[in-house]
């Protein structure tokens, strides 16, 4: 399985994200945590407003995700 080799989120987790169901969101979040640690990091330490900010650019983006049938 593709999913379990890059730990990929399932379509439906991301769907409901999409709907804005808290725990999808939540999954989504966890998921990309360390990415988001990793873009944050600034002059030697993780700059937390960075941080702020991608998780909130992550979220406002979730209900605009559009799906191809």
């Amino acid at each position: 399985m593709r999913n379990k080799k890059y730990h990929l989120l399932p379509y439906e987790t991301i769907v409901k994200a999409a709907a804005g169901e808290p725990e999808a969101v939540n999954t989504v979040i966890q998921t990309y945590t360390g990415y988001i640690k990793y873009l944050s990091y600034f002059q030697g330490s993780i700059n937390n407003d960075i941080q702020d900010y991608l998780k909130a650019s992550l979220m406002e983006a979730l209900p605009k995700f559009r799906f191809c049938s």
